[in-house]
């Protein structure tokens, strides 16, 4: 299965059995619609907790507002709360995420320490 989302928060990295780390992140899945015989259109934001076991390296690109495209396989938690109401959330086991947009404040501290590294370049170069 394939789902398209933005990351929710930034991913952080869990040990299990000693041995085991798992990314554990949650993305966000915007729809809209137009119930039959209105005009307004009704917005649906669904959120899936993923997790992704092969490399925890990847963790550190998962950061909030990420567009990430994730292949795996979807699966359903359901539990009591602990007022005795009966909860389900989606899960999605990934199994490879390909990372579509970063987030802009990421791509803005790229750009501008790339900027800022060119300026000081320039000002070695001088002759005098």
């Amino acid at each position: 299965m394939e789902i398209t989302g933005r990351v929710t928060a930034d991913a952080s990295v869990q040990k299990v059995n000693n041995d085991k780390q798992v990314v554990n992140f949650s993305i966000a899945i915007n729809d809209n619609y137009k119930p039959k015989g209105s005009t307004e259109v009704k917005e649906v934001t669904t959120y899936i907790n993923c997790s992704y076991w092969l490399n925890t390296a990847t963790a550190q690109w998962l950061k909030k507002g990420t567009i990430v495209q994730l292949f795996g396989r979807i699966g359903m938690n359901v539990y009591n709360n602990s007022e005795g109401e009966a909860v389900g959330t989606l899960t999605f086991h990934t199994n490879n995420i390909k990372i579509l947009v970063f987030t802009k404040k990421t791509e803005t501290n790229t750009a501008s320490s790339a900027v800022k590294e060119k300026k000081s370049k320039k000002t070695a170069d001088v002759p005098f």
